[in-house]
């Protein structure tokens, strides 16, 4: 065996024949959804269709949120120079960071820790998210995956968890959140509502993933919205203009609903 020899446990390919964790990928295709096949590239193992199907929300849930935020801003400034796609791209995705879209893993491993604690000590989570919230203030830290520069109440939170519930998927990693929102209300002596990072945070609790993936989860829906922001700004606007980041209008379509 060579000295430069390696192995991998993704991918087998064969002349004619491509295997994806031991699975033929035509063979995967038209039975299970893209939330599997992430799950099933990702993890090793096929996930059950409801688990696919979470995941297919979660990715609904951050495929975009306007052309304000930090990764958009990128991606279209960079667009506007004439880079090609996969350039403004690169550079949208590599605006997201901890401080942006970045959330879930922090919130993840806070979550993580909490039901942790939880089975430990066989307290209740409502104790131990105090106890999290004081040492947090304590320490002047932030915890990540709460509140919302827009939405006082984020409309996908409120759906990825109805969704989960229906699908029997929120467990004690929700409890947990749900605890941590109400502590931190108490403590702030205001509303901080958990957001989409947040939720999802707890709903990738849920099904295994570990917190090292999180943010993939975001930055694999936001391409998405990243490439159709590029796309306008390629086609729509002029080239090198000046970019202010809030001054603009949507002219899109009016509010639609689902037959």
């Amino acid at each position: 065996m060579e000295e430069l020899h390696w192995k991998t446990a993704i991918t087998k390919v064969e002349p004619n024949k491509l295997l994806l964790r031991g699975y033929r990928i035509d063979e995967l295709m038209g039975k299970v959804s893209f939330g599997q096949a992430v799950y099933l590239t990702l993890l090793g193992e096929l996930p059950s269709e409801k688990v696919g199907r979470l995941i297919d929300v979660i990715l609904v849930a951050s495929i975009d949120h306007g052309a304000t935020p930090p990764s958009t801003l990128a991606a279209i400034t960079v667009a506007s120079t004439g880079a090609p796609l996969n350039a403004a791209l690169a550079s949208g995705i590599l605006a997201i960071t901890h401080l942006h879209g970045g959330a879930i893993e922090g919130c993840m491993r806070i979550t993580l820790e909490g039901v942790k604690r939880v089975e430990e000590s066989h307290r209740s989570p409502s104790e131990v998210a105090e106890e999290i919230v004081r040492e947090y203030r304590e320490k002047k830290k932030r915890i990540l995956g709460f509140g919302h520069r827009i939405h006082t109440k984020d409309p996908r939170t409120a759906k990825l968890y109805e969704l989960a519930s229906e699908l029997g998927l929120a467990g004690k990693y929700v409890q947990m959140a749900k605890a941590l929102e109400e502590a931190l209300s108490r403590s702030l002596g205001k509303k901080l509502p958990i957001n989409v990072d947040g939720a999802i945070a707890s709903l990738l609790c849920e099904i295994g993933i570990p917190p090292e993936l999180a943010n993939l989860f975001f930055i694999m829906a936001r391409v998405a919205g990243l490439a159709a922001h590029i796309y306008e700004e390629k086609t729509r606007q002029r080239p090198m203009r000046r970019i202010h980041p809030t001054d603009h209008e949507y002219d899109g379509p009016s509010e639609r609903t689902l037959s």
